[in-house]
């Protein structure tokens, strides 16, 4: 120590702890003092600071700088797993020429328990199977079918609740579905009453005049025109139609027309948005199920009670698309 002061350079060594049990760590603290325009090399370690005694992590060598010279620290963290203990010799450091050793170092590790010698070593025993646990399954399955019983209840029980209050209506007392050629005229009365292209709303007047004509084919004809172009509709109609021609026609010039005025920008007159929506009740009016006249009435007395039940919409939409 008094050569190091004499030299200006000071090196040290100390430890966080000298006794630890085996795979234990410990702080290696390494330190170094110097005149600010001087240089202390470190000691280089691989894996092991000595044998047996393993290097864990090492840290990046720190230097700092005040008006008493320049000090430079490292940490080494330490581990054994060897019952011994160990001479740690003095650590060199070098500064040019010259080399300054820290003091030797002290280090024990031991075993955490004591190793009894009387009892003798024996091999492993074979894999046991453990007794199979039939009270375990029974539980599970009376648990079960408890689950199931207490869900088939809650499901009855919901049941009558609803049917108490309503919620489940029989089958005679539901609304039927109003006829698609009803909703398509009251929906086509309304655009008249507001007549919306007198406001310079046209775009808006054709997408509700064809969203009428698509969802009464639709439901008419069974065509899922609302999810198809005008293209695709037409060719979908065009057998249903093949003898009404002047019909088909009608249809094709008002869906085209919308899509002129939606995509195209197109300016309609007040003559055309007018023939426009005639041309749409014309539509309705001309394809709506008709009434039976007498002739099939008593034609449908005399069939079987299976063929009875036909709904006359359903026969009438056949007889259109057999024309």
């Amino acid at each position: 120590m008094i050569l190091n002061i004499l030299l200006s350079v000071i090196v040290s060594a100390t430890l966080d702890s000298t006794t630890m049990t085996l795979g234990d760590q410990t702080g290696l603290h390494l330190e170094a003092k110097c005149a600010p325009d001087e240089v202390v090399v470190f000691p280089k370690y691989e894996d092991e600071l000595i044998p047996c005694i393993e290097i864990v992590e090492q840290s990046a060598i720190d230097s700092s700088v005040n008006r008493l010279g320049k000090r430079y620290t490292q940490t080494l963290m330490l581990t054994s797993f060897e019952d011994s203990l160990f001479f740690v010799s003095p650590i060199a450091f070098a500064c040019g020429t010259d080399s300054f050793y820290t003091e030797a170092l002290t280090l024990n590790f031991i075993q955490p328990f004591e190793m009894d010698s009387t009892n003798n070593i024996t091999d492993i025993h074979d894999i046991q199977q453990p007794p199979f646990y039939w009270k375990g399954l029974i539980r599970w399955i009376l648990g079960m079918l408890l689950l199931a019983g207490l869900g088939l209840f809650v499901w009855w029980l919901l049941g009558k609740i609803g049917h108490f209050h309503g919620g489940y209506l029989p089958e005679s007392k539901k609304e039927p579905e109003r006829p698609a050629e009803e909703v398509a005229l009251e929906a086509l009365d309304r655009i008249r009453e507001q007549k919306i292209w007198t406001q310079g709303q046209t775009k808006q007047y054709h997408t509700e005049l064809t969203d009428v004509l698509r969802t009464y084919i639709a439901k008419r004809f069974s065509v899922a025109s609302n999810e198809k172009t005008s293209d695709e509709t037409l060719r979908a109609m065009k057998p249903i139609l093949h003898e009404q021609k002047e019909l088909y026609t009608s249809l094709s010039q008002v869906l085209k027309q919308a899509d002129l005025v939606k995509f195209a920008k197109w300016q309609t007159t007040p003559d055309e948005n007018e023939s426009a929506l005639q041309s749409a009740y014309t539509f309705v009016n001309d394809t709506k199920p008709k009434p039976a006249t007498d002739v099939e009435v008593e034609a449908t007395r005399k069939l079987p009670k299976k063929e009875k039940e036909i709904p006359v919409e359903t026969v009438e939409v056949e007889e259109v698309v057999e024309r």
